[in-house]
């Protein structure tokens, strides 16, 4: 079955494609912003409230770059909001707030755990093998 996505989800996608383009060209100036990516936008079903999830291109970022992007981007919030409405033409404007994307450190962590096990394993069968030719 093809069931068709819900609204919320098409708006979401809609406002992560309008941020994506208003980072590209430039118009939020706040260094801080600078090399964000807008990964995943998740509205509520009345589509008052989103959740913006972001990263920055840098593979590995500490905390308080991560702190100042969230806050950047909060600050940037009302303008980002009358910024959507020509091209969202929704009742309500999205109340916008702004996190940072686990899901790719996850990721990184869960993939660290498994090449140490593979480590591990292969370590053990190295010293099995040797017990037993000896």
């Amino acid at each position: 079955m093809n069931a068709k996505p819900k609204r919320s989800d098409r708006v979401g996608e809609s406002v992560r494609s309008e941020l994506t383009a208003m980072l590209a060209r430039g118009a939020i100036r706040d260094p801080a912003v600078q090399d964000a990516i807008i990964t995943t936008v998740r509205l509520s079903d009345d589509l008052r409230n989103a959740r913006v999830y972001v990263r920055l291109l840098a593979p590995e970022v500490s905390q308080g770059t991560r702190d100042a992007l969230l806050q950047g981007l909060q600050r940037a919030a009302p303008y980002i909001r009358r910024s959507l409405a020509p091209t969202l033409k929704l009742k309500y404007q999205p109340d916008l707030k702004f996190f940072w994307d686990e899901g790719l450190d996850r990721a990184a962590r869960v993939e660290a755990l498994l090449h140490d096990l593979r480590e591990e394993e292969a370590q053990q069968r190295e010293r099995g093998d040797g017990e037993e030719q000896a």
